[in-house]
């Protein structure tokens, strides 16, 4: 009894509002009918409720056979930036189709749902669909299933399915384009931290080391044999890369979320909506330039260290950009997993760190965790202006800080710029209105002069 009630009310659900106003208008007149003991009435009353009822055995007894494929370009979408939807609908079906009207589902993010109508798709042909969307927010975004609506010819009832076939579509962080800049840095206190290259400028300069038996007798180097007495063979140096490490803060509690920037800086027609969103294209931005200019790069956030695509676990420029696509504010309290991370790996590297509301307690853990010569970087979000900036809600209404708690930012921040100037760091300031490039030119501007290996960028 239940499921036919259950489907006596998917059929009574998938009636239009034509199809409801007839079934009603066909009850009326089975009550006049019987109340006026007109016989003609129910006649004409059951032949209307006929017509809804046929209708709906007609839609729900369709079969039909589809197959959809997509085709995004470009696949890897910029933040904010539009793609093309390519959807191939072909019927797999023996017999034509009939009227087909389809939906995409999208997530609101991408934008409005897009709709098409096929009308008789014949067996094995194929309609080729576009659409396009925006990508107004990092990560892999579904595209799909279809959904595909069957109206019979007079409108009156309506059968809605759903498909299985669905793409991805990655939404990386955009990629500003940067000045050059020298960065230097040290870890210090060890042999990593003295590291350089070594030049071979001759035979003379090669690097040798005394025969060890099951050496290959093809690197002995006769002229220092003769000059030794002693059987010598050649070191092969691999060559030096330089090296460098990304550290972002994506700690929730650190950063200005779910809000909408009523300002970014100028001409920008997609500035970042809160100050993960800048931090990670900070991230993307950076750690592109420094690729690009033959680095090794690490990328540490306060949940541990990213997944790189290049040799080594280093990242890749298309792995870097794969990796930050999927970053999102995490529940860490502190910067200690990152900081562990960071001693595992220590180098002579320089390292660029992105925070946001930062502590004394934490830039002091990330300075020892730095301890020996060098120039690392800092860039501190100002958390306080992007409170100032950022609308909650509708209607333009702002959100602001509590005076008390405006104070406490304030003085922790500048609490925590001071420890890193005096540990010898370049420092800058990241506002509302400030595109990365901006601050990275203040970061060559704002160069001290520390002892370390330069990595050119």
């Amino acid at each position: 009894m239940g499921r036919r009630r259950g489907r006596l009310a998917d059929l009574t659900s998938s009636l239009t509002l034509r199809g409801g106003c007839l079934v009603a208008a066909g009850v009326t007149l089975v009550l006049l009918g019987a109340v006026l003991g007109e016989r003609s009435l129910v006649q004409i009353a059951l032949f209307v409720l006929a017509l809804p009822a046929l209708a709906a055995v007609g839609v729900v007894r369709a079969r039909f056979r589809l197959a959809s494929r997509r085709t995004v370009t470009p696949s890897r979408l910029p933040r904010g930036q539009d793609a093309e939807v390519l959807l191939e609908v072909t019927n797999t079906d023996r017999r034509p189709g009939g009227l087909w009207a389809m939906s995409e589902q999208l997530p609101a993010d991408l934008g409005p749902r897009p709709r098409f109508l096929v009308e008789r798709l014949p067996s094995g042909a194929t309609a080729a669909l576009r659409y396009r969307v925006h990508g107004a927010r990092r990560g892999r975004l579904p595209l799909g299933p279809l959904r595909l609506r069957l109206v019979d010819p007079f409108g009156l009832v309506l059968r809605t399915t759903s498909g299985v076939d669905t793409a991805t579509l990655l939404v990386v962080p955009r990629v500003r384009p940067l000045a050059t800049v020298a960065l230097s840095g040290g870890a210090g206190g060890g042999a990593a931290g003295a590291r350089r290259s070594l030049a071979v400028h001759g035979e003379d300069d090669v690097s040798t080391r005394e025969y060890r038996r099951g050496d290959d007798l093809r690197k002995v180097h006769w002229r220092a044999t003769a000059r030794t007495g002693e059987l010598m063979v050649r070191l092969e140096e691999k060559p030096w890369r330089s090296s460098a490490t990304l550290l972002v803060d994506t700690r929730q509690r650190a950063h200005v979320l779910g809000g909408a920037l009523t300002s970014g800086p100028p001409g920008d027609p997609a500035p970042p909506p809160d100050t993960l969103e800048w931090v990670v294209e900070a991230a993307a931005s950076i750690g592109d330039h420094l690729l690009a200019a033959g680095a090794d790069l690490r990328v540490l956030t306060d949940t541990g260290e990213l997944p790189g695509g290049g040799p080594h676990g280093a990242a890749d420029r298309a792995g870097l950009a794969e990796a930050l696509a999927g970053v999102t504010a995490s529940r860490a309290t502190d910067l200690e997993t990152a900081l562990q991370a960071l001693r595992r790996g220590a180098d002579g590297g320089p390292l660029v760190c992105l925070l946001a509301a930062v502590t004394p307690e934490d830039v002091t853990a990330l300075v020892r965790a730095r301890s020996g010569p060098g120039s690392d970087v800092a860039v501190l979000v100002n958390v306080p202006a992007w409170h100032d900036a950022t609308a909650r809600g509708g209607a333009g209404r702002r959100y602001a800080l509590a005076p008390g708690a405006r104070v406490r930012l304030v003085q922790e921040q500048e609490q925590a710029a001071g420890l890193l100037r005096a540990a010898g760091w370049r420092v800058v300031t990241a506002g509302p209105q400030d595109a990365v490039e901006t601050v990275w030119s203040r970061v060559g501007a704002a160069a001290t002069g520390g002892a370390g290996r330069a990595v050119p960028a």
